[in-house]
């Protein structure tokens, strides 16, 4: 507010407070007997056009009466003028009653009605006044009438939030650039509250982008001279008292600030929207509900729409825009960029400024934006799933040459995938399939987890391995739930997703005899549609092929069986197995692959018999190696026969 408004609401205010005491000290004239001596109040000044007063702001925000109007004034009165308060225990004949009462009012001003403090009256509805009625003693005509701290100091020109609402909600601060796909949504919430005259309608804005929908609402806040606070629905009380109470709160902050409410509530159970909708039902607006999904919202003039993450082309236009002057290899850089990762303006926006920092520390831009893109999208999915820090490379494993083409043919497949989905036109003919789904299906310890540590670091991609403990719950709807986290954090970060131990999770579907089999064939089918949809790589790695049900085998992109290694096999693998720096001592290799295991305890026997060795400070001989061997066969409750070891 300017100097000048700030002035003409202070000389108004106290016009009006001094025409409620003119009223008093009639009031007491008369019971004085002094009926000859009544004053008249001078005149309220003239309300300037287009910035009028708090006061007179308040009062048409809220329908107050004349005689409420004055009810508030007295109120404020008399924190503000230390002679309101003689006034008030002259006028009702007794020193102690220094303050205000609604049986004061009712005598000393005009158009008085009873209504004006019943509990479903602006004034007490919204929290102008309190009436204390602790002492039960007391009738609504003797008890006390104050204001509000946060309304006396709005009369006065000091605006703020109240100090009630702090903590529960705050400021949105994601006012990114819009895209033309989110302009088109900002341009229909403008024409739905352009003739608009009684209460505003719900806007219940689903889908996948949340931070695009804080933006958009923030644009069509701005363009309406609106702020915009934001309220997690967990913070909403469900009892239903007191969520009418933080309604009626939030009614009177949104009035007195010019502000909307946008309710968040992309994940909330059914207990959480049951006061979501009962806050929503109470806020005349403007109310935006955020969800993933769309609600049924069993509200008059509720208006949904759809929000999703930018457009390939959409996110292109982005990326260069922000690094238009930057001297890179824009298209390749770019291009791989959105090929790999599905973003949002302020994420795009975020990467960018943590690359630059990045530079600064010795990486190219290039590199920076690679490592900031991940970085920026990891957190949404490490809560239910660990990552692998991927080393391993295709030198790393031994493979038949045709399962090592299939593993640089999925590499290939990721890689490459925005240029013929996107610029070469295939995701115009369908939206299902897009995704690359692969089964890696062999005996445990034959190289399934090292073939996904080598594409995800091929691709420079971050590599996931779901844990099925914290995805799988015994609760309905909540393995779902849980399993669209990750593949919604996965398309978005790019991640590739390693579900070891698939059979677990995608097993064949039951014949229903009860409940359980019905629900577990429930998230049987999510599960099959969700993959149908998934734009990134899913790995599924599985040692019971047969257990997997068949509708998931035909939507699989690639299917790598990983054989159970021969000797020929066993003796790269023993070679490969020890890392450089390991002193070795004349091993023999190809009497160690006499030893009719897979690589994975292959490389549990040279680890340990490495421990062996060290505890000696000598190198590793095929004395330790059969040492350690023996250990591992004991493990697997196998014999180690004579012809395995020969005279080791």
């Amino acid at each position: 507010m300017t100097e000048n408004w700030t002035q003409t609401n202070q000389k108004y205010l106290a016009a009006c407070i001094g025409e409620v005491k003119t009223l008093l000290k009639n009031h007491v004239s008369k019971l004085n007997g002094e009926d000859s001596q009544v004053l008249v109040a001078a005149p309220l000044p003239e309300i300037p056009e287009g910035s009028p007063p708090a006061l007179e702001i308040l009062s048409n925000l809220f329908g107050l009466s004349p005689f409420e109007k004055q009810v508030l004034v007295l109120c404020a009165a008399v924190d503000l003028d230390s002679e309101v308060k003689v006034l008030c225990a002259k006028a009702q004949g007794n020193p102690n009653m220094s303050y205000v009462t609604f049986g004061l009012a009712l005598a000393c001003f005009p158009k008085a009605h009873w209504s004006a403090v019943s509990p479903t009256s602006p004034l007490r509805r919204f929290k102008l006044v309190e009436l204390s009625l602790s002492n039960c003693s007391n009738s609504i005509t003797t008890s006390q009438l104050s204001i509000a701290e946060r309304v006396l100091h709005y009369l006065t020109g000091v605006f703020y939030l109240d100090t009630q609402l702090q903590g529960i909600v705050k400021p949105t601060t994601c006012k990114s650039q819009l895209v033309n796909s989110h302009q088109q949504i900002l341009e229909t919430i403008l024409a739905i509250w352009q003739p608009t005259k009684q209460k505003l309608p719900l806007i219940q804005m689903f889908g996948a982008d949340e931070n695009g929908k804080q933006s958009i609402v923030q644009h069509a806040c701005a363009q309406t001279g609106l702020e915009l606070w934001c309220l997690p629905a967990e913070l909403i009380p469900q009892k239903p008292e007191e969520t009418q109470e933080l309604a009626n709160l939030w009614t009177r902050e949104s009035a007195l600030l010019g502000a909307g409410i946008f309710v968040s509530a992309e994940d909330a159970d059914a207990g959480v929207m049951k006061g979501v909708v009962g806050f929503i039902e109470s806020v005349p607006g403007p109310v935006f509900l955020s969800t993933r999904e769309r609600r049924q919202v069993a509200i008059d003039s509720a208006v949904s729409l759809e929000v999703n993450k930018p457009l390939k082309i959409e996110q292109r236009h982005l990326w260069e825009s922000y690094l238009a002057n930057e001297s890179l290899n824009q298209h390749g850089v770019i291009s791989g960029l959105v090929g790999q990762f599905d973003l949002n303006a302020s994420a795009i926006k975020t990467i960018i400024q943590d690359a630059k920092l990045l530079v600064k520390g010795g990486a190219t831009l290039t590199e920076a934006l690679w490592q900031s893109a991940c970085a920026v999208t990891r957190p949404k999915i490490s809560e239910l799933a660990q990552q692998i820090t991927p080393k391993a490379t295709l030198n790393s494993l031994v493979l038949p040459q045709r399962e090592k083409q299939l593993l640089e043919g999925i590499a290939l497949h990721v890689a490459q995938r925005q240029k013929v989905y996107g610029e070469w036109g295939f995701e115009n003919a369908s939206s299902r399939g897009l995704g690359i789904t692969v089964l890696f299906s062999g005996s445990s310890g034959t190289g399934k987890t090292m073939a996904a540590e080598v594409i995800a670091n091929e691709l420079h991609l971050d590599l996931f391995r779901i844990d099925l403990s914290a995805v799988v719950s015994k609760y309905i709807g909540e393995t779902e739930k849980n399993m669209r986290k990750l593949f919604d954090a996965a398309e978005e970060g790019g991640a590739i997703l390693f579900f070891d131990e698939a059979d677990a999770l995608f097993g064949k579907r039951t014949e229903v005899k009860d409940s359980h089999d019905r629900y577990a064939n429930i998230e049987v089918n999510y599960l099959l549609q969700r993959m149908e949809n998934y734009r990134g790589l899913a790995i599924l790695a599985t040692n019971m092929r047969e257990a997997l049900d068949s509708a998931f085998v035909r939507r699989l992109k690639f299917i790598v069986n990983f054989p159970f290694p021969d000797e020929k096999s066993r003796i790269e693998i023993w070679k490969r197995i020890f890392p450089k720096e390991t002193p070795i001592d004349h091993l023999d290799f190809e009497r160690l692959a006499k030893l009719n295991i897979a690589g994975g305890n292959i490389r549990n026997i040279a680890l340990y018999s490495a421990f062996l060795a060290a505890s000696e400070s000598a190198a590793v001989g095929m004395r330790h190696v059969k040492r350690a061997a023996q250990v591992e066969y004991a493990k697997m409750e196998k014999p180690l026969t004579q012809a395995e070891t020969g005279d080791w």
